[in-house]
């Protein structure tokens, strides 16, 4: 059994449904995220937003896995605060929908100021409306400056607990700065600009397992929905026990987002007619 606490299924066909399940997936979480373009309207956020919390849990069920969003405007989409702020006054009817964890995934793409803005007035309505927090941090060159400026964001507001936090796409220059400011971390599993399986180990042998999960990410991009279970391989080649490889797979995803009360892994009998092929 495993949670893939991150993966953009709307983008992926039910052949990865099928794929994971069979692999062990009991449960998801799917942030809010760009879609490969700018969406030109608020209404189109609405109808995105409908995806992940009406269509999406029912693709999930047909497979036996829960489905769980997250609910946003992406940092790409960010840049125009008008529009931003059009946007994130759908957020609170949706925080409602009995799918959804909270808001995220929110932070920073090229560390501008608007997106600062916008990060930081998302960040009062997850204080607001008592929800758990996803948080992007940006790519490549700009994670670390990008990292720093999204904990100070953070400590400076001042009303949300950092273990209700979950700072996403860790890396081996971030990652001890994550956890010390006394949030969690992910480590995501993509091929080009994230990690690999080989570094998030390395990253777990460095820093333990304590507050940190791992995900795929998987979306339109080159990436990989069963991710998670070839990195548990990935471990126990290494040479790490059972219940490590469990612990970062299942019982510390269970744990964040157990704190909120619309998380569930309970088991769910898959009704596809595929998986019994």
């Amino acid at each position: 059994m495993y949670i893939d606490p991150h993966v953009h299924m709307v983008s992926r066909t039910t052949d990865d449904y099928a794929r994971m399940a069979v692999a062990g997936c009991v449960a998801i979480t799917e942030p809010a995220f760009w879609a490969g373009f700018d969406r030109s309207s608020a209404e189109g956020f609405r109808d995105y937003f409908r995806q992940l919390t009406e269509t999406e849990p029912r693709r999930a069920a047909a497979y036996g896995i829960r489905h769980h969003a997250w609910i946003c405007i992406n940092p790409k989409e960010a840049e125009d605060h008008a529009f931003a702020r059009e946007v994130m006054q759908l957020i609170p009817q949706f925080l409602a929908r009995p799918n959804v964890l909270g808001i995220g995934e929110i932070g920073l793409n090229r560390n501008s100021r608007t997106e600062l803005a916008v990060f930081e007035e998302h960040l009062e309505l997850a204080a607001k409306f008592d929800t758990l927090v996803l948080v992007h941090t940006p790519h490549l060159e700009d994670k670390r400056k990008g990292t720093r400026l999204i904990l100070d964001a953070i400590r400076n507001q001042g009303k949300l607990r950092p273990d209700r936090v979950l700072i996403d796409h860790v890396e081996e220059h971030t990652v001890r700065s994550v956890l010390d400011a006394g949030h969690w971390g992910g480590m995501t599993l993509y091929p080009d600009t994230k990690c690999t399986a080989a570094r998030a180990v390395d990253i777990i042998e460095m820093h333990g397992t304590e507050r940190l999960w791992i995900n795929s990410a998987g979306d339109w991009g080159h990436s990989d929905p069963l991710a998670v279970p070839k990195a548990a391989a990935v471990m126990r080649a290494r040479g790490h026990a059972a219940d490590a490889v469990r612990r970062i797979t299942l019982e510390n995803p269970r744990t964040f987002l157990g704190q909120s009360p619309n998380f569930s892994d309970a088991p769910l009998r898959p009704t596809a007619a595929d998986l019994g092929r």
